[in-house]
């Protein structure tokens, strides 16, 4: 059990850093320039999803869905969190100067850059047919087979 929440620490800190990682390129190498910082923050946002996509694979095969979604959503809440009222700190800039609607935003793009990370890894997971499901179902069907037929004598 402690295994578990220590991969959902590291995960929840991976995202985190990714985060402040382009906000310091955009604070140090493109101040006034919203067009590449635009530009990094959607590298960002992709690594984000990329990170969970990988892991949405591997936790895919060794754990039941409704086991590695919850952790995944409590990962993905954490790290948005980090993300939209820390990490704008870490850099001497109010999370809120921007307005409702930005900030708004930030959340959107964030859970659209996880769910659709989170989405492409485990259906690249089910179409190879390597998912925990279908690992069960496998087994299942071998010991089925495997089985010689009971004689029933009356």
């Amino acid at each position: 059990m402690d295994r578990r929440w220590r991969d959902v620490g590291v995960l929840v800190a991976a995202l985190f850093v990714v985060n402040v990682v382009a906000r310091l390129i955009i604070r140090f190498g493109f101040e006034g320039d919203d067009t590449a910082a635009g530009r990094v923050s959607l590298a960002m946002f992709a690594v984000i999803g990329l990170i969970l996509a990988v892991v949405a694979f591997r936790w895919g095969r060794l754990r039941p869905l409704a086991d590695w979604a919850a952790d995944m959503a409590l990962v993905v809440g954490v790290a948005m969190a980090l993300t939209l009222l820390v990490g704008p700190l870490l850099v001497a800039y109010n999370p809120f100067a921007d307005g409702a609607a930005t900030f708004l935003a930030q959340i959107g793009f964030y859970l659209l850059a996880a769910g659709a990370g989170v989405l492409i890894g485990y259906l690249v997971l089910t179409a190879l047919g390597r998912d925990y499901r279908s690992w069960q179902l496998k087994r299942y069907a071998e010991v089925k087979a495997a089985k010689p037929r009971r004689v029933v004598r009356r």
